[in-house]
């Protein structure tokens, strides 16, 4: 089945010009309608067909988030590091283990030193490979190499990888000393002088990471006659307002599409990269400018699920156990809202009807709490797999053709099908406010003081109503200065 659409019939953009055009005025005067001079009065219908339903997008942010003051420039916050000492590498020679990331892939280039890894002399470790799994003890360490020489109680563990290869992976799991040694004795008792490092305590570590906020504007004018001027067509807002005055319409659609930039924004943002005055996201002036929204947040330190190879690449239930294995490597949130768009959401739905013995052939009564006499629900709103909960909600600014809709149509593989955002709040370590505190894993800053509070303003100027200036019009004017917050982003996954 073909789906066609109207296209060109619709009147689906707005326009800079103000001109007076056979769509937007009412010619009596045409071939078509007789002229003035007919005797019959048409059957006007005065009122604006809403014809696309809801159209702003706003609302993602202040459902999952919250909105908090700042008074600086940029925003500074700290993550925890994992707990636990493994590392990714390769193993030459007799034993000799050479760490080349952590356990997340972060090499030298993503501020992780190979050289600074916390393994000691004495510590018992397990190394796993291609060869299988062996379990040692640490018995040398060469800080400046960073190389750990593991023996295993009988031979050396086998060679495997090359130089920059991470196909091995070392955990400890513990240490064993002998009697009456100290910190530089290996596992024979013996004194062991290591080369280039001490042996010195571990120290916890954290990344820190910075946002900035951009400043937002827009405005309307409509100049004093215009002002005064009523239509023929009945307008409603957004806001509820109603009349003839059509710059009421103009003013209102202004203000709601400002809203929806905002949001926009917060999601599609990213930082400039500072090279060249041609960078898309440099002003011509050379300061650095954009913010990360939380769509590139993700890409950056979270995780990109585009489905599983060879299975259905929409959402099923391998896929969500391979998304379930991924969380667990992180934090284990048990709460989990999923925003998607409605190819995904219907997939979600078929996945789960699936699930019972009469889903695939026919209607099973009961299953979706209801009866033969009742409307049959084939929708689910959540479900929970392993320990997890996930909560369904469609996302409108991945659907609408005029925002992410359209795009994602011509994306293809790179079209984002949804986010997958833990439930509650991170404890985090504010610099600003200088101690650990509880935040909303997504928050949006907003610039505000005693004097000026930016997180919407909205004022009016010219002469029109409350004059303020010798213009004969009267100019409204919006803005915001704001970022977001993205904080444990490798416990959200952006579906592609």
């Amino acid at each position: 089945m073909a789906i066609t659409n109207p296209g060109g019939n619709l009147n689906s953009v707005p326009s800079i010009q103000k001109q007076t055009l056979a769509t937007n005025y009412l010619d009596l005067s045409s071939a078509s309608n007789a002229g003035w001079g007919q005797q019959y009065v048409p059957d006007l219908m005065e009122k604006e067909a809403e014809v696309f339903g809801p159209r702003t997008i706003s609302g993602f942010l202040a459902q999952v988030g919250a909105e908090e003051a700042m008074t600086a420039d940029q925003v500074v916050w700290s993550e925890q590091s994992r707990l636990h000492l493994s590392y990714k590498g390769y193993i030459s020679g007799t034993g000799i283990f050479t760490v080349v990331s952590d356990i997340d892939g972060n090499k030298a280039t993503q501020g992780f030193t190979a050289a600074n890894h916390g393994i000691r002399v004495n510590d018992t470790v397990i190394v796993a490979n291609a060869n299988g799994v062996f379990k040692g003890i640490v018995v040398y360490v060469n800080g400046a190499a960073a190389t750990i020489k593991v023996y295993d109680g009988s031979t050396s563990i086998a060679a495997l990888g090359s130089a920059g290869d991470t196909s091995s992976t070392i955990l400890v799991y513990g240490s064993e000393y002998g009697k009456a040694t100290g910190y530089y004795a290996d596992s024979d008792g013996s004194t062991l002088t290591r080369n280039n490092n001490s042996h010195t305590a571990n120290e916890p570590h954290f990344k820190t990471f910075t946002n900035k906020p951009i400043i937002m504007k827009d405005y309307y004018e409509v100049s004093g006659s215009d002002a005064s001027r009523i239509g023929w067509v009945e307008i409603s807002t957004e806001s509820g307002q109603g009349g003839y005055l059509w710059y009421l319409k103009a003013e209102s659609d202004t203000r709601a599409r400002f809203n929806d930039y905002v949001e926009m924004s917060m999601l599609e943002s990213v930082k400039g990269s500072g090279s060249n005055d041609a960078d898309l996201h440099l002003r011509a002036d050379g300061d650095n400018v954009g913010t990360q929204g939380l769509f590139d947040a993700i890409e950056d330190r979270g995780n990109v699920t585009t489905g599983i190879t060879g299975v259905n690449a929409a959402t099923d239930l391998a896929e969500f156990d391979a998304i379930l294995a991924e969380f667990d490597k992180q934090g284990a949130i048990e709460e989990y809202m999923m925003f998607v768009d409605r190819s995904t959401s219907l997939a979600i739905d078929d996945m789960l009807a699936s699930m019972n013995s009469y889903g695939a052939g026919g209607t099973s009564y009961g299953v979706f709490n209801n009866s033969e006499d009742m409307a049959l629900n084939l929708g689910f709103s959540g479900f929970r797999r392993g320990s997890y909960d996930f909560y369904k909600s469609d996302m409108r600014y991945l659907n609408d053709k005029a925002t992410r809709g359209g795009i994602n149509d011509a994306a293809g593989a790179s079209a984002i099908r949804g986010i997958l955002m833990p439930a509650g709040t991170s404890s985090v370590y504010d610099q600003t406010v200088g101690a650990s505190i509880k935040r909303p894993f997504l928050h949006v800053r907003y610039r505000a003081s005693q004097t000026d509070d930016r997180r919407m303003k909205t004022w009016t100027t010219g002469s029109v109503g409350a004059a303020t200036s010798a213009l004969d019009a009267m100019q409204l004017h919006f803005l915001t200065e704001r970022c977001l917050i993205t904080q444990g982003a490798n416990n959200f996954m952006l579906m592609k």
